[in-house]
């Protein structure tokens, strides 16, 4: 029988206790995977108007001057900072978690006056109120008539970046009020709809959840989120480097890179970007497989997930292999642009059940067996086409 894995997975892993996790060759029953027609649909990049393709140029290339600006602030975390840029143009948003202390507050806001993007932080407490984010309506008397009316007052959450710091310090109320302003961008206040500046971005920064005093988001409102991005410990000389910057005098001046319309317009070029079938239905195939409910999920699925991905997890996959597609000056998303964005987009979408809590199983390594087992079919020359530049 054919082992139909990923090529180059490498050795399988122990479990707790000595078991090995399981090993999937073909589907549940045995049988190899069937491989579905390999044929290349993607648009050739001559369908990009030559404006088009200058703007995905010029955006991989402010891509390292973004960097570089951040860099006069932030120390290492360049992983940490694409992950954002993917998010940031596909219109989604980001949770960003961590132990205190690893510039997560002062990434967002340096990010947003690179980005000449507004700004409002929200410090989230376990007191605070939903109108505390949203706005509220105030009556305000007019001093000639003497006419009172209710006028509203938009909360912090009216801006083009809104970090919500420390998201997971309110309890679930209170941070079910951004539901609304992620999914549709619009406030509604006593009946009436406020629309909200674009673009719009939703940065959450949240302590891991075994720490004392937190509250898990609602499933409803993970799923809003686009990424979910770990942010790790400093290397031993990244965090010399931290210390000789924050323990001496320094001024720090920031080049404005892009400004709100010009982010606008590359956010709707990256959905112009193509994208082929196959690309498409691997990101598919990566999503269903997080469901035991339904086909033929991998053994480790039945055994340690109690819930799995919906259908915008594979909208979320395609669209962040997309942009990280144009933000390496590439005309054409690919297969390796679906895995590197699948940890980010699926690791909270998956609800683990008891046993993986005690076989101490965590989503990040379901999602690791998922891109090393589920198959993927790929046509002669499908990933070079999105790895060439393709001059019009």
């Amino acid at each position: 029988m054919r082992d139909t894995r990923l090529q180059g997975s490498g050795r399988r892993t122990a479990r707790p206790g000595g078991r090995r996790e399981p090993r999937i060759v073909g589907n549940r029953t045995g049988q190899p995977v069937p491989k579905e027609p390999c044929v290349n649909t993607s648009k050739p990049a001559a369908d990009l108007s030559q404006e088009e393709l200058e703007a995905i140029d010029t955006l991989g290339r402010s891509r390292n001057r973004i960097r570089d600006e951040l860099s006069k602030v932030i120390v290492g975390q360049s992983r940490v900072i694409d992950d954002l840029l993917i998010c940031l143009f596909c219109r989604g948003h980001c949770i960003l978690e961590g132990v205190p202390g690893l510039a997560k507050t002062l990434l967002v806001s340096t990010l947003s006056r690179v980005l000449s993007l507004s700004f409002n932080r929200v410090q989230f407490t376990p007191d605070l109120m939903p109108s505390d984010i949203t706005g509220t309506e105030v009556i305000e008397e007019n001093k000639a008539t003497g006419v009172r009316q209710l006028r509203f007052v938009p909360g912090p959450v009216f801006a083009n970046v809104v970090l919500a710091d420390e998201i997971n310090r309110t309890p679930p109320k209170t941070q079910a009020a951004l539901l609304e302003a992620m999914q549709e961008h619009q406030v509604t206040a006593a009946g009436f709809t406020h629309k909200l500046p674009q673009p719009f971005f939703v940065l959450a920064t949240q302590n891991p959840i075994e720490q004392e005093g937190t509250y898990p988001l609602p499933e409803a409102q993970l799923d809003r989120f686009m990424f979910k991005v770990l942010v790790d410990y400093p290397e031993e000389e990244e965090e010399l480097e931290i210390v000789r910057l924050t323990t001496a005098v320094q001024e720090v001046r920031l080049d404005r890179i892009y400004d709100a319309r010009q982010i606008e317009t590359l956010q709707s070029l990256v959905r112009k970007v193509p994208c082929a079938e196959p690309v498409m239905r691997y990101a598919m195939r990566l999503t269903r497989a997080t469901r035991r409910e339904k086909g033929e999920p991998p053994t480790f699925v039945r055994d340690y997930v109690a819930w799995g991905a919906g259908p915008r997890a594979t909208q979320y996959l395609v669209m962040a292999a997309k942009s990280r597609a144009i933000l390496e000056e590439r005309y054409h998303a690919t297969i390796d642009d679906i895995r590197a964005v699948a940890p980010q987009v699926l690791r909270h979408r998956i609800v683990l059940n008891f046993n993986a809590e005690a076989d101490g199983i965590r989503a990040e390594q379901i999602v690791e067996w998922l891109i090393r087992d589920v198959p993927a079919d790929v046509t002669p020359g499908l990933d070079a086409v999105g790895a060439r530049r393709v001059m019009a």
